[in-house]
């Protein structure tokens, strides 16, 4: 049977077809001993989920975090992500990741029929929208109805219209909603996400958790597309809102799709050494400056104190602008990561790391509780998604209100205000923060002019630099309709 974690697509198939490996410290968790030629759906969980886990921690790190002025390779003498300098090729990770997901995917929606197992037919359609949602979000058009067909003969899959993609994968997190709701199929064996019980001794089955991980994921989808007027996105939102027994979503942070790793073999920590998430890595000014003002708790969980140079003078918490002068130099030794929130000293303490948090649902509830005018609700969604966000993290405690006696917290009645405390709740979450501010502009971030593009903001990925080669006349296709052929500067459907 197939290792499903330790899979990479072939450039030179891309999308279509898959190469085994045999040394993944998780192969034993793919092999049903009852079954050994038959892939058995939950068999497939907990590799998939680990690495959508390790995944997102790690590219938000060294990805969104430069795009996003949260932290930076210092020194930083060459052009550089948090310069917007998008290569061909810095999307080819990802490509190949998702692609490896969705190939799980579909064998878990093909064993849960086979097996009659409708409970993991639902796991699967949302985790499809969830790996496949990141992927059109990150490139636009791809390929989706036709990827990963290499069995029924197709090799250079075409490539789908972004808001088809999101079409189906709505209609797929709608259906997996009604089988969470209807089946008497229950869950079997180990699930690190939502486990086998009710987790802080709440009367929540695996089963009910998954269903609002998916209904969760559908807000998410829905609120991508409230440029598109077509969607009518708000409208559905609050159809949802209104409907929790129909719709149910994460009320709590023990609800959110946050996975505890502990560091023990196979659940190793998203980084192999403490050093190897500090070194030569320094927070950015602008991140720095936004928890400042706030008095934001969640400071020493995130980073070091500054210090002077020569050292001996503490500067508190401090950073150094994004895209700055490649020669400039700085008289102090800046903020960095600090390691003990991805990998603590002592093996075996758990670490949090973020698929979707249940902050993000709140802040969804704010903007659509604001884009109708109910501003009483509107701020009571902000505040618990603000709490959310600082609770979500080991160690942290909540600051109640007296965090909102801050002016600069309280909430204000505008997209701006609620858009700040999303932007930190999404802290280590994949690609999510670029997302948002593709969608919504906000936060507001500092340009200067070291930066690519007269400033401008990359929209996406480059598709595989291997697709011109493998797969040439569906990526002519997909490259001709962008409005600025394959670039990082060309919007995707939902950004128009």
């Amino acid at each position: 049977m197939k290792n499903t974690i330790h899979t990479y697509i072939l450039p030179a198939i891309l999308s279509a077809t898959l190469i085994t490996t045999s040394c993944s410290h998780f192969e034993e968790m793919n092999i049903d001993p009852n079954n050994i030629d038959v892939v058995v759906p939950n068999s497939l969980m907990n590799p998939l989920l680990y690495d959508m886990g390790t995944f997102s921690s790690n590219r938000n790190y060294d990805f969104t975090w430069q795009l996003m002025q949260v932290g930076f390779p210092y020194p930083a003498t060459a052009t550089g992500v948090h310069r917007y300098d998008i290569t061909p090729t810095a999307g080819n990770g990802t490509w190949n990741k998702g692609y490896t997901w969705l190939r799980s995917i579909s064998e878990m929606e093909e064993a849960a029929i086979n097996k009659e197992q409708p409970i993991y037919l639902a796991v699967a359609k949302t985790l499809k929208a969830y790996s496949a949602g990141m992927l059109t979000d990150a490139f636009g058009d791809m390929p989706f109805g036709e990827a990963i067909k290499l069995d029924e003969g197709i090799s250079t899959p075409k490539f789908d219209e972004q808001q088809e993609i999101y079409r189906v994968l709505i209609e797929g997190l709608e259906e997996a909603n009604s089988i969470y709701a209807s089946t008497d199929s229950e869950m079997s064996g180990g699930d690190i996400l939502f486990g086998n019980s009710g987790a802080n001794n709440e009367n929540i089955s695996p089963k009910e958790k998954w269903r609002k991980f998916n209904n969760s994921l559908l807000m998410r989808l829905l609120l991508r597309t409230s440029k598109r007027t077509e969607i009518d996105s708000y409208n559905r939102l609050k159809e949802i809102m209104d409907a929790p027994d129909r719709y149910p979503v994460f009320n709590s942070n023990a609800e959110a799709a946050i996975l505890k790793i502990s560091g023990l073999s196979p659940f190793n920590y998203a980084w192999n050494r403490r050093q190897d998430y500090t070194l030569t890595i320094t927070k950015a000014e602008f991140f720095v400056d936004m928890l400042n003002d706030y008095e934001d708790p969640r400071r020493p969980f995130f980073m070091s104190e500054a210090n002077s140079i020569p050292p001996g003078t503490n500067l508190g918490y401090k950073g150094i602008p994004a895209a700055h002068d490649p020669a400039a130099t700085f008289n102090f030794t800046p903020s960095i990561p600090n390691p003990d929130l991805m990998i603590p000293q002592n093996l075996g303490t758990v670490i949090h790391e973020i698929i979707m948090p249940y902050a993000e649902v709140e802040f969804i509830k704010s903007e659509v509780y604001l884009h109708f005018g109910d501003l009483e609700n509107a701020e009571e969604a902000y505040k618990k998604g603000t709490i959310a966000g600082i609770t979500q993290w080991v160690g942290i405690s909540s600051p109640g209100e007296t965090y909102f006696d801050n002016p600069l917290t309280a909430f204000n009645g505008t997209l701006e205000r609620i858009m700040n405390q999303k932007y930190l709740a999404l802290y280590m979450c994949d690609y999510q923060q670029w997302f948002e501010y593709r969608r919504t502009g906000f936060p507001v971030l500092p340009k200067t002019e070291h930066m690519l593009h007269g400033g401008e903001m990359p929209k996406r990925f480059m598709y595989h630099d291997r697709l011109s080669i493998t797969n040439p006349e569906n990526y002519k296709i997909a490259s001709d309709k962008l409005e600025h052929g394959d670039s990082p500067l060309s919007r995707v459907w939902w950004e128009k």
